[in-house]
């Protein structure tokens, strides 16, 4: 009986230690990712973002709108969708799913306003979010953020 339980160990070991090695620095990763998301949402604060489609903001002299776009592709760590894929026998509330939108939302969205801010825009109205998946597993998921960039004299920083 004691024999059995060391084989097993042995067979097993291998696999639980890459398991809980990929689920923390998986988890590192992501909490880096949010950190650095909050610092970039900080810096480019002061670009206001708007959903109104036909919003007209008072433009500043001789300008006009331009598109601006961010998109980024964003994929889980393997780790996480093994537990989420457990989850979802039980009906659970899938957190993992829900972080890995929001991480994909909130980076394209810090991209446009990047692009925004190198154009010299302070304000993008119409804003309209996508997000796909990029592959069958649900672990890929692709967002888009766009919109139209102004220079507004009502938003001017």
């Amino acid at each position: 009986m004691n024999n059995s339980f060391t084989q097993m160990l042995i067979n097993y070991a291998p696999l639980l230690i890459l398991f809980v090695v990929g689920w923390f620095f998986g988890m590192r990763h992501e909490r880096q990712h949010l950190a650095r998301l909050l610092l970039a949402e900080k810096t480019l604060g002061h670009i206001v973002v708007s959903s109104e489609r036909f919003y007209h903001p008072k433009l500043v002299a001789d300008t006009q709108g331009e598109l601006v776009l961010g998109s980024v592709v964003i994929a889980q760590d393997y780790f996480k969708m093994v537990i989420a894929r457990v989850l979802s026998l039980f009906g659970k509330n899938l957190t993992t799913y829900e972080t890995l939108l929001d991480r994909a939302r909130r980076e394209a969205v810090v991209r446009m306003r990047t692009q925004a801010h190198a154009k010299g825009y302070n304000h993008i109205y119409g804003l309209r979010l996508e997000v796909s998946n990029v592959n069958q597993l649900g672990s890929m998921v692709e967002a888009i953020a766009y919109g139209t960039a102004v220079m507004s004299d009502e938003h001017k920083g």
